[in-house]
Parts: C-alpha cells; sequence; structure tokens
C-alpha cells in the first residue's frame, strides 16, 4: 500500500519554479520578496497543499504569527460583562474588520484580549514571553498604565487613540476637535439658537477632544455656554443624558452627541418627548457607524474612519515587530461631516 508523503518545500519550489531558498523566505514572512516571486510561491503552496510548519518556523524566526487586540478598561471581567458590550458596539466590529484587512494577507492571526483593572502586569509579562509577536491597544480608561508598561518592557505595540499621558508608544488617532467643529458648524448653519451636547466621559482623551473641539466652534458662532450631560458611549447613557438637558433646557433646538450609539438614545427620548428631528430639535452624532444608518431619521454624523485607523495600526504594528527600534510614530486622521435627515 502505497503512502502518502506530505509535500515538502523542495515540491513547492518545484511547481514555482524558483529556489527552495526564496520559498523559505516567503512562508516565513521574511520581507523584500519579488511580489511576483511571492505569487508565485503562494500558489504554488496551494496547488500543493503544502502547510507551513508553524512549530519549526517559529524557532527559527521567534515569533508566534500572531498578534493581540488588547481591550483595557478600567473594570475587572471576572464575569464578562463588558463580552456583551465589545459585541454590540459597531465600534469594536470596524476595528477588527480594519485589523484584518491587513494581518489576513500577512498571514498574521489575531488574538482578542481583555483586560481589566488587575490584569495589566500578567499581559506585559505573557507579551513578554512570546505569547504574541506585539499588540494593538484599545485603552478605554483615562489613566491607563498599560501604554507606559508596555513601552518600558519594549514590546511592539501600537494604539488606537492617542494616550492620556504623554508615552513613548506609537498610536493612530482622529482629529476629533475638528471633527466636534464640523458637527457645531453644521447645527449653526441651521439656524439652531440653543445648542446642547451630549459628551462621552469628561476623562477619556477622545471625549476632551470632542469637548474642547464643540466649545470653541459654537463660541466662534456666539454661544458662550453650552449646557452638557455626559453619558458612557452606549444608547441607554444617551437616553439618560438627552432626557437630562431636555429637563433643564426645554428651548433646546440643536444637540451634538459625541457618537452614535448616544445619538440613538437621544432620538428616542426625543420622539417620545413630542420633538420632531430635525424641525424641532436637529441632532449631529459622531461615528457615522451603522448606529447611524439604523437610526430613525437617519443621523447627521462625522465620520470616523475607523476600519482605515485599524489598518493603519496594524501596518505600524508589523512594522515594529520587524525592527522595534523603529522610532515612535502616530498618524492622525481628518473627519468629515455626513449629512442625512436628522440635521
Amino acid at each position: 500500500m502505497q503512502s502518502h508523503r506530505l509535500p515538502t518545500l523542495e515540491d513547492v519550489a518545484r511547481v514555482a519554479g524558483v529556489s527552495r531558498a526564496t520559498v523559505s523566505r516567503v512562508v516565513n514572512g521574511i520581507r523584500n520578496v519579488d511580489p511576483q516571486l511571492h505569487e508565485l510561491v503562494w500558489t504554488a503552496v496551494e496547488q500543493t497543499g503544502y502547510v507551513p510548519n508553524k512549530m519549526a518556523r517559529s524557532l527559527v524566526t521567534r515569533r508566534t504569527g500572531t498578534v493581540a487586540l488588547v481591550v483595557s478598561d478600567s473594570e475587572t471581567h471576572d464575569d464578562d460583562p463588558f463580552m456583551s458590550r465589545f459585541f454590540a458596539d459597531p465600534y469594536f466590529g470596524r476595528v477588527v474588520g480594519g485589523l484584518m484587512s491587513v494581518l489576513r494577507p500577512a498571514s498574521v492571526q489575531l488574538a482578542l484580549q481583555m483586560v481589566g483593572a488587575d490584569g495589566h502586569k500578567r499581559l506585559v509579562g505573557d507579551l513578554r514571553n512570546g505569547q504574541a509577536d506585539g499588540a494593538v491597544v484599545l485603552s478605554l480608561p483615562a489613566r491607563d498604565p498599560l501604554p507606559g508598561l508596555l513601552a518600558d518592557a519594549r514590546i511592539p505595540a501600537v494604539l488606537i487613540g492617542r494616550p492620556a499621558d504623554p508615552v513613548p508608544i506609537s498610536y493612530v488617532d482622529l482629529a476629533n476637535e475638528t471633527g466636534a467643529a464640523l458637527a457645531a458648524d453644521r447645527l449653526a448653519a441651521r439656524g439652531c439658537r440653543q445648542i446642547g451636547m451630549i459628551s462621552g466621559p469628561a476623562d477619556v482623551p477622545a471625549s476632551q477632544d470632542r469637548i474642547t473641539g464643540f466649545r470653541r466652534a459654537t463660541a466662534r458662532h456666539g454661544h458662550a455656554w453650552v449646557p452638557t450631560a455626559s453619558g458612557n458611549f452606549t444608547q441607554e447613557s444617551g437616553e439618560r443624558a438627552m432626557r437630562s438637558l431636555l429637563a433643564g433646557h426645554p428651548q433646546l433646538d440643536g444637540v451634538f452627541v459625541a457618537n452614535d450609539l448616544m445619538a440613538l438614545g437621544a432620538l428616542l427620548v426625543l420622539r417620545d418627548a413630542g420633538r420632531r428631528v430635525p424641525e424641532d430639535v436637529a441632532v449631529v452624532g459622531f461615528d457615522d457607524s451603522s448606529a447611524a444608518l439604523a437610526a430613525r431619521p437617519a443621523l447627521t454624523t462625522v465620520r470616523h474612519p475607523l476600519e482605515d485607523m485599524a489598518a493603519e495600526a496594524a501596518k505600524l504594528l508589523l512594522v515594529r515587530v520587524e525592527d522595534p527600534d523603529a522610532r515612535v510614530s502616530s498618524v492622525i486622521y481628518e473627519p468629515t461631516l455626513v449629512v442625512r435627515q436628522s440635521a
């Protein structure tokens, strides 16, 4: 009975018409291989059914072929209450999609890590011990120690969103102040005279920038003071904040809401209060997520190009994995206003 031999590097090289060394460089993810040869080799890999030996490759390269998406929160999550929010919030799905658009073609896997207040040092230890080649970090708390710990440990890492404190770590961010100013300009152009704001948590960097940008822009339009209620980026908190604003300022005719999920909640409260949108109250959100299209009326919002930002974060991380001494860098994206029915 004939045994079935597993295909080897030599088989791939013969089918591709290249040297064994070239095949080895391609399947081990070593850069500076001619793109045409790269394509030839992976076509031959598919034709032969060759499976790269990941364990052997990791011994040579000292890499796992995996990066971690770390969601760092200030709470502990032993009973995983955060998981429902992670899968329900469009923000996180968009980040994963952007990361995978870069990682999948590079044959790099993504591992999700939820880290609570008591897990930062353990995570850094795991990364230092080689459980992943690096990390893309979504840092939610205002004074999160994790970026500093990663920088001190010289672990390849990139943040999505700027760190609250100056830390030598690469990050990708949005010009949040500019985005909030776009919202203010839109409400002013509609002739709104009593403008309010529903902000995110005041101690989170993105929220701080949106609050600052909106207040500066409304001041330029003659609004010396803007009543504000804060939420935590969930729909329920948007409902609570909108009820609070209406109770204290019943003449409100324009509202900027610092993310689309909170804006969904605000629209529900306005409808229940008999306020027509946009005729009685104009509403502008922030993100341009799926929630903006699900809203009734469809939400005018500031576009936050999360998929592009996450893809850029993945690219920066792969560079740092390749060269841990590469200088830290920042990439700032510009927001745009997407006009729909709500304002």
